[in-house]
């Protein structure tokens, strides 16, 4: 077996074009060492396809240029694909200012090419020595199974074993057993290390006085939540009127055995605090790491005057976008108890002293909160709304809306049956077109088009994404090009660092974003146009 790579002259022809391919721009700028990964990923997957060509050419018995004719071509071959490497090389850094520039960064001086091509080499040797182990050990069931197989059927069989074989040991061995290892570990992170949130003292605080939640028990993630304004006297300096003390309930990961006791125990805080006689109520669905963005918290929390209580049970450790690669439905069982428990009482309540209850999530969130119910559960007593921000591109929900959007409106921010019902909106507000009036059940997503975590599309390896159609997003470059199988790598990486670009890009969603997406959802209540204007400057700064 051997173990040097075969250089093929298709593979180095497909090798140099997915590599200077690769260093072309995305959502998301990459440094030199992300870059390397996803061009030594390029060079993998392009070698493959230029081995799998040159097998299919031998195995048709096409005619095959031998001895010296062949050295010139591999000579003349290697020196185009050196000056295309080359020409790439030099313009990348050209082509991630450029993106950069459009996403409010600032420029690099120099893409570090000797970076980007030792990292890249070895990511590709790492590759290209694991296919040689599956090749080999598929050849050796191949082999065993010969004695009672004839040769085509012993490596059909033997293909199907190692599929088989790496298919158990990634999803039902490695997957489980790294997710479990990294929320235990992550759990004793989270124990042993104290952040600077003061633990509150007031009777209204989760974890405070008369709590029925230990502030340990919170974690670090409800810690944070719960101890972050504004508090009532920020809301009256800001908005100018009295205000309220608002209301937040965590229920920390470690603050009860499953996810239906979590969610009881969420409902009993509740109750004690008096969340329910709110005029505002909120089920908040964390993140994968039981982080809920404060950018949005904030905007709710002055916009209601503090008259607003939100709710979040944590469900992992884990950022939501290892979850969501690994096991989409991490988290949805919490947030279906939650809901349940939440709903339950809520519908139990006079229609008319009842408070406005809407969902919220960002990310895994966002995909959880909507799984957390189903049609026939809400349909007599539909709740008023959810927001939810930067929707992963497994929410079935988001999908369904985006594929079915009204002629003309594109598929960064459509228009679904006229708005109705569901809308979206970005930097710059809600989508054009959106004219039918909104009903009282309303759904609106927030989202970017720069947002990998929303637009990865597992489909790029072989099809063009409808966002990236003319005219795009405001902050998508207009140097991105789709390219076979290389615009599906990029965008796996653009999904791990779409928390790079400053506030308003990216998966970074900004507080004035937030104050006119919750605005639009409630109806602002008391707010003028002037009025929101004035919030969004003045809360800003905290």
């Amino acid at each position: 077996m051997r173990w040097k790579p075969d250089f093929t002259i298709p593979g180095m022809l497909i090798a140099a074009l997915f590599f200077a391919a690769s260093l072309t721009p995305s959502l998301v700028p990459r440094g030199a060492m992300v870059q390397g990964a996803v061009s030594g990923f390029s060079l993998a997957a392009a070698y493959a396809i230029g081995t799998l060509l040159r097998w299919l050419w031998l195995r048709m018995e096409l005619p095959v240029l031998r001895d010296r004719a062949l050295d010139m071509l591999q000579v003349t071959v290697a020196g185009i694909c050196a000056v295309s490497v080359a020409t790439a090389l030099y313009f990348a850094s050209d082509w991630q200012n450029n993106l950069r520039t459009l996403l409010e960064m600032p420029p690099v001086q120099s893409g570090r090419p000797l970076i980007i091509v030792l990292v890249a080499a070895l990511v590709f040797l790492l590759l290209l020595w694991l296919g040689r182990l599956i090749l080999m050990i598929t050849t050796a069931l191949a082999r065993w199974l010969n004695r009672w197989l004839p040769g085509p059927q012993a490596m059909l069989a033997g293909v199907a074993l190692t599929a088989l074989l790496f298919w158990n040991v990634g999803n039902g061995v490695i997957i489980r057993n790294v997710l479990g290892a990294m929320d235990a570990s992550y759990a004793r992170f989270d124990a042993l290390i104290e952040d600077d949130s003061p633990q509150p003292t007031g009777t209204l605080k989760t974890g405070g006085q008369d709590s029925l939640l230990s502030w340990e028990g919170l974690g670090r993630a409800g810690r944070a939540v719960v101890a972050a304004g504004p508090d009532r006297a920020r809301i009256e300096q800001v908005t100018g009127g009295p205000a309220e003390e608002p209301l937040r309930i965590y229920v920390g990961l470690n603050s009860a055995p499953d996810p239906q006791a979590r969610a009881e125990l969420a409902l009993a805080e509740m109750l004690r605090v008096g969340a329910f006689d709110r005029g505002t109520l909120v089920i908040a669905t964390p993140t994968g790491t039981g982080w809920i963005d404060p950018e949005s918290q904030r905007a709710l929390e002055f916009l209601t005057r503090g008259d607003v209580a939100t709710v979040a049970v944590q469900y992992s450790y884990l950022a939501s976008w290892i979850a969501l690669l690994v096991d989409p439905d991490y988290g949805v069982e919490t947030a279906r108890a939650v809901f349940s428990e939440v709903y339950g009482h809520w519908r139990s309540l006079p229609r008319e002293t009842r408070p406005k209850l809407y969902l919220y999530g960002l990310s895994l969130g966002a995909l959880n909160s909507s799984l957390s119910h189903d049609l026939f559960q809400v349909i007599e007593n539909p709740y008023d709304g959810a927001l939810w921000t930067g929707p992963p591109y497994e929410s079935p929900t988001w999908i369904q809306v985006t594929r079915q959007r009204d002629a003309g409106s594109p598929a960064w921010l459509p228009v679904y049956r006229g708005g109705q019902t569901v809308r979206f909106m970005n930097q710059h507000g809600e989508s054009e077109g959106a004219d039918a009036p909104w009903g009282t059940f309303r759904i609106l997503y927030l989202q970017y088009a720069s947002d990998a975590v929303t637009f990865f599309d597992p489909y790029s390896a072989w099809n063009r994404p409808d966002w990236m159609d003319y005219p795009r997003g405001p902050d998508v470059s207009p140097g991105m090009t789709w390219i076979p199988v290389v615009t599906l790598l990029q965008l796996g990486v653009d999904m791990m660092t779409a928390v790079i670009p400053p506030l308003g890009y990216g998966h970074m969603y900004r507080f004035d974003h937030y104050v006119a997406a919750w605005a639009a959802l409630t109806g602002a209540p008391g707010w003028d146009e002037e009025g929101l204007e004035e919030l969004k400057q003045a809360g800003a700064n905290g």
